[in-house]
């Protein structure tokens, strides 16, 4: 059975009013730069992917959980642009610790194809699971660090 999509309109229609403006900024400015773009529904709510690249690869969705809307951000370059983290607002260092860690850089465990992210933020050492490292609750403070990032980790693509 083929996966149901949705139209961006159907996607807009459920985004609240707080986090409107954000969404529309960030999706016309990646929709500028070439990315690949699916809307879905998902069990907790509709799923934006912004893909990347060729192939695509994901650069970040928009998913909906119980307390609101956040950004899982798909940082694979990273490591090309360190100085960033070291600028990142509590909360989204919080998200960071939070996260769990990547049981294939940790363990060697988890499947040989799944890498998470090996970074540092200050004089802390994170090895995380790449699924949920990057994910922040869509904040009035969050908002610009997370198109900082996005566009961070788009520039390092397209170099």
């Amino acid at each position: 059975m083929a996966k149901e999509k949705i139209t961006y309109e159907q996607f807009f229609a459920v985004v609240d009013k707080d986090n409107q403006a954000f969404v529309q900024e960030l999706h016309d400015l990646l929709v500028q730069t070439g990315c690949k773009i699916t809307f879905e529904p998902k069990a907790i709510g509709y799923l934006a992917s912004y893909k990347h690249g060729k192939p695509p690869k994901a650069l970040f969705n928009f998913v909906f959980r119980k307390h609101g809307m956040l950004a899982r951000i798909y940082g694979e370059h990273t490591a090309k642009y360190p100085q960033f983290f070291d600028t990142l607002p509590p909360e989204m260092t919080d998200a960071i610790n939070k996260s769990g860690d990547c049981k294939r850089l940790t363990e060697n465990g988890c499947s040989t194809k799944c890498v998470g992210y090996d970074f540092h933020i200050g004089d802390t050492h994170y090895q995380k699971c790449r699924y949920n490292c990057f994910e922040f609750l869509l904040t009035a403070e969050s908002k610009p660090y997370i198109k900082s990032f996005i566009m961070h980790e788009l520039a390092q693509r397209q170099s």
